[in-house]
């Protein structure tokens, strides 16, 4: 594990950011220094802070405050965390509807949550990533993954052979139809083992010399992906050699990337909440944006939770029920308490928002990939 130093700055950065959107709240001080003019405005002070600006009275000039004041704008954010994560855990509905209705200020703001949390996920995936292109697996592992790549080209190869022997011994129409059905998948399946050896192969040999350049073709990549790529095509060829010559360097621009444009996901998510709601009078495009600021919080929370929990091999098995059932039902109670849905009501549009979130993440990915090709 390596610790991204860049991405523990951004960490607290967001918390500072955050701090700072929610403004200054929490217990009033006491005036150690019984001002009675306002330092920032110079106005009467009748109290702990200044009702012109809203500075507190107390002025302190103590580097142990000033640490004090930071650690306490990234770890606490003037105690609205404790009120707003439990509700955001257990009634995300009720949260949601309570800040849409005007009561915030006991609770974290949807923009200023969603700022730290996807800070803080993309700061636990930085934590958890490899510190070398390096494989870590044997000599003696490697040899024996090979092999399993050849003995899955030769299967291939066996079914391809045994299909066309089917083909050409097809009596009837509907015989050689099935059998040229068959044909193709398994061509389709050696064509996908051919593209996997060879990337295994180009994989292994630049590891053993860095510097020399690899690069996987437009044809190895159909056949992994089912995309059509043009390896004529110099944007296209250009991408793949920049992943294959440095992929290191290509997830690591990934990756700022994606965190840098995180909030797209707003912007995006928008028109497919709109669709479930616009018939609505009384639901507006703020109600939307309020859901899905605090929906992705909760997304993000879920995923630093998994990546903790694939850190002991007791709690991995655990990650695949959690993927599977805490979305759908936290969506479900989140979209009934915020609408004040019926059940049904509530049902299908839980369904409709994981189609959604799974198109809002795709369309995403394409950007973010796009753009860290530029």
């Amino acid at each position: 594990m390596s610790v991204d130093l860049g991405a523990g700055g951004a960490l607290a950065t967001a918390g500072l950011a955050a701090k700072a959107i929610e403004g200054q709240g929490g217990a009033p001080q006491d005036d150690a220094h019984g001002r009675a003019i306002c330092a920032n405005c110079q106005s009467a002070l009748i109290g702990s802070y200044c009702h012109a600006c809203g500075q507190t009275a107390h002025v302190h000039r103590s580097i142990w405050h000033m640490l004090e004041e930071g650690l306490h704008g990234v770890l606490h954010f003037d105690s609205k965390m404790w009120r707003t994560l439990p509700l955001l855990l257990a009634r995300p509905g009720l949260l949601t509807r309570r800040y849409i209705d005007g009561q915030r200020v006991r609770y974290v703001s949807p923009l200023a949550l969603f700022l730290f949390t996807i800070f803080l996920m993309f700061f636990v995936l930085s934590f958890m990533s490899p510190n070398s292109t390096t494989t870590n697996s044997t000599p003696e592992e490697q040899r024996s993954a090979r092999e399993a790549l050849v003995s899955e080209l030769a299967t291939a190869k066996d079914e391809v052979n045994e299909a066309i022997a089917a083909v050409q011994a097809a009596t009837t129409e509907e015989e050689r139809t099935e059998a040229q059905e068959a044909l193709v998948e398994a061509q389709a399946e050696q064509r996908v083992a051919e593209a996997s050896l060879s990337i295994f192969d180009k994989a292994q040999e630049a590891a053993k010399d860095p510097t020399k350049t690899t690069i996987v073709t437009g044809e190895e990549l159909t056949a992994l992906t089912g995309m059509k790529f043009d390896a004529a095509s110099s944007k296209v060829e250009g991408v793949v050699k920049d992943i294959a010559s440095n992929p290191e360097l290509m997830l690591y621009k990934f990756k700022n990337t994606a965190y840098k444009f995180s909030f797209m996901l707003i912007p995006i998510s928008l028109p497919f909440l709109w669709l479930m709601f616009f018939w609505k009078r009384d639901v507006t495009t703020y109600d939307h944006m309020v859901f899905s600021m605090y929906s992705l919080s909760f997304m993000s929370l879920l995923f630093v939770i998994g990546v903790l929990l694939s850190l002991s091999e007791a709690t991995t098995a655990a990650i695949p029920y959690l993927v599977a059932w805490v979305p759908p039902m936290h969506m479900f109670m989140q979209l009934k308490e915020t609408y004040r849905l019926k059940f049904f009501s509530a049902l299908w549009r839980t369904f409709a928002l994981l189609f959604s979130a799974g198109t809002v993440f795709v369309l995403f990915m394409i950007m973010v990939l796009a753009i860290s090709a530029m």
